[in-house]
């Protein structure tokens, strides 16, 4: 006999709502910090839980794994990096494919920029250019700034805008331009280089 589905409820993540399988629901709750979801048998239940206090059905065992519990990641997924020569220097970022290690994009140098605006660039290409391409690959990032900064949808860098590095900033008011008119649903991971090594997009000049 077959499995019956269950019906799972998004309260907190990408997009809340009613999720028919768990691979939909997957993808609004990964990486979002204190998501919160529960599943349930039947799709009346789930309606019921949607509509009233969250509270009242949320468990603390509904979690995913992060950090030094989670395994090394697997499988196919974009991996971006940036690389920096002084703070502010020479900035450059990439973006490659973690299974055959092939380099999807290469920007920079530029002069006079910083790492974590380099993460921030390289995250909103890599996704600006899996919606013109239609794919759905993971995307990881070793910056935690720059992830916090396409959440807001803004770049918060404290960089002072000068001559030289004008074409920065012109990537960057491009880049929040294309974050406020798009939307995606493409997972966003923060890479933990202290268990699971450098990230595969690294540029290997430490």
């Amino acid at each position: 006999m077959a499995k019956r589905s269950k019906y799972y409820v998004v309260w907190s993540g990408r997009s809340p709502g009613i999720y028919h399988d768990w691979s939909a629901c997957k993808v609004q709750i990964e990486g979002v910090e204190q998501a919160k979801y529960k599943s349930f048998e039947t799709l009346d239940d789930a309606r019921k839980a949607f509509e009233g206090d969250w509270k009242t059905y949320y468990k603390k065992n509904a979690t995913i794994p992060t950090g030094k519990t989670a395994p090394r990641p697997t499988g196919n997924f974009i991996a971006v990096d940036a690389a920096c020569s002084g703070n502010p220097g020479m900035m450059e970022y990439r973006g490659v494919f973690r299974e055959s290690i092939n380099e999807l994009f290469h920007q920079g140098p530029f002069q006079e920029g910083t790492n974590n605006v380099g993460e921030f660039l390289a995250i909103v290409h890599a996704l600006a250019l899996q919606k013109k391409k239609g794919t759905f690959f993971p995307i990881y990032s070793d910056s935690m700034n720059a992830l916090s900064w396409i959440r807001k949808k803004k770049c918060g860098t404290k960089l002072v805008q000068t001559e030289a590095n004008r074409p920065i900033f012109d990537l960057i008011e491009r880049a929040e331009n294309w974050l406020a008119s798009e939307s995606w649903n493409i997972p966003l991971y923060k890479w933990e280089t202290s268990f699971w090594g450098e990230i595969p997009a690294d540029f290997g000049r430490k």
